[in-house]
């Protein structure tokens, strides 16, 4: 009988995790039966996959830099990389914007559901959150965002995956300095993070086994902590344009796929498809980072030394779902509260969210505190911030888990595109996570 496809396995997890949320809602006890117990298991999943970034990334970027022996290499790959996930920023955010203007979503928002969406969410906790980190984040310098990459304390930096640009600088920076010692120095450090790589990866395997049952549980509990039903439905039209563009990005990134790599569409979906479920029931790029670095590594092809350093930096700095998702939000907010967008208004807003996906990536909750930021660089009313937030604010969940999926697409496709254009995208080869077994029985 034939196994079934991890992608399958998870799927099923999450249609019976919807399934049993909305069951679980029916009765009173429902609710904290499902935070109490089930919602645990999704927990420790997110928490084994964060437990294991930073070794994954200090391991397989060392190795990836250490294996090219030449610099210049690196020095390609590191400008394609940048310059690839700035334009399909500015895709996503173009994109975005025309989608808004021609259907204008946030005409059709009655007076009453602006009352109550602020009645309900202008000074909650945490839209209040937002705004204060946003306001933090307007006050640094220009080049603060380059301030922060660069780390005080290594051993620091890697306690916490927020600062996961610093861990990706001091790696680069220790790569670099291993080629330029020579080979037969750097050869014990080399053999000792290969082998640290080839553990972390096993891990991958092993934790991927509960992927399914910690799906789950995600849902379940998105389901029973889920907004009032009745302000989502009004929200309806704005998070439609969203899902939209999302589709459309989606689209976008299998028609590059297709023209510049060659492979079929299709069959890169199906394989990044473990990585994307996992993104929507996370809502996290940097806790499915190491699922998406096996996927793109094992069974696409890319070669360590583009995707060790290409999908690190993009889950930190590429947020082509969030960045689409700041256009639309920035002009719906504009239409229902009545504030006009000029042409030049909305060009600032292509740039204010290209910068600010950089600036914030490292920033919890990043979708709303850039969006504060691109308002504020449009002119809008300050008093009016709070309300505007609170209008998106019911579905800003719903609309986190798919705009998170589209981060990591873009995240494998640029990494696909750079491994082509450098000759390393070669063939898949899965690994299992029992393929060593008989050797320890």
């Amino acid at each position: 009988m034939k196994k079934l496809e991890l992608h399958w396995k998870i799927l099923i997890g999450m249609v019976l995790g919807v399934l049993f949320g909305f069951v679980m809602n029916q009765f009173s006890w429902g609710s904290n039966f499902v935070i109490n117990w089930i919602k645990p298991l999704g927990t420790i999943f997110i928490k084994l996959l964060k437990l294991i970034a930073i070794p994954l990334i200090l391991a397989s970027l060392i190795k990836g830099i250490s294996d090219l022996k030449d610099i210049s290499k690196f020095r390609n790959i590191g400008l394609r990389t940048i310059v690839i996930y700035i334009c399909t920023t500015v895709v996503s955010i173009i994109l975005g914007l025309l989608l808004v203007n021609v259907l204008q979503p946030g005409d059709g928002i009655s007076e009453a559901t602006i009352s109550k969406l602020t009645e309900a969410y202008a000074n909650d906790s945490a839209v209040v959150a937002k705004m204060e980190e946003a306001a933090r984040q307007k006050n640094v310098g220009p080049l603060k965002f380059l301030e922060d990459m660069v780390p005080d304390n290594a051993l620091a930096a890697m306690t916490n995956n927020k600062l996961m640009l610093q861990v990706i600088f001091f790696t680069i920076f220790m790569g670099i300095s291993m080629l330029l010692i020579g080979e037969k120095k750097s050869d014990p450090l080399k053999k000792f993070f290969d082998s640290l790589n080839d553990v972390v990866l096993k891990m991958v395997d092993l934790i991927m086994l509960s992927a399914p049952f910690a799906v789950f549980a995600l849902l379940a509990n998105v389901v029973v902590s889920s907004s009032d039903p009745e302000l989502l439905l009004a929200l309806l039209k704005y998070a439609g344009v969203v899902l939209l563009g999302l589709f459309l990005m989606v689209v976008f990134y299998c028609t590059i796929v297709s023209i510049f790599t060659k492979k079929n569409p299709f069959w890169f979906l199906k394989q990044i498809s473990p990585a994307q479920l996992l993104a929507f029931s996370t809502s996290s790029s940097a806790a499915t980072l190491p699922v998406t670095m096996e996927r793109v590594e094992e069974h696409i092809g890319v070669d360590k030394e583009v995707s060790s350093f290409v999908l690190p930096v993009g889950a930190t700095i590429n947020m082509d779902g969030t960045s689409l998702y700041q256009g639309v939000a920035a002009v719906f907010i504009s239409q229902a509260l009545g504030f006009d967008l000029t042409l030049s208004d909305q060009l600032i807003i292509v740039l204010t969210a290209l910068l600010a996906s950089i600036g914030t990536a490292a920033v919890p909750g990043a979708g709303m505190v850039m969006l504060v930021i691109v308002l504020e660089a449009v002119g809008f009313p300050a008093d009016k911030l709070a309300i505007g937030l609170a209008l998106i604010f019911a579905v800003d969940r719903p609309l986190d888990m798919f705009r998170t999926v589209i981060n990591i697409t873009g995240d494998a496709t640029v990494s696909m595109i750079v491994a082509k254009s450098v000759g390393k995208l070669g063939k898949p080869n899965v690994k299992n996570w029992d393929d060593n077994l008989e050797e320890v029985r």
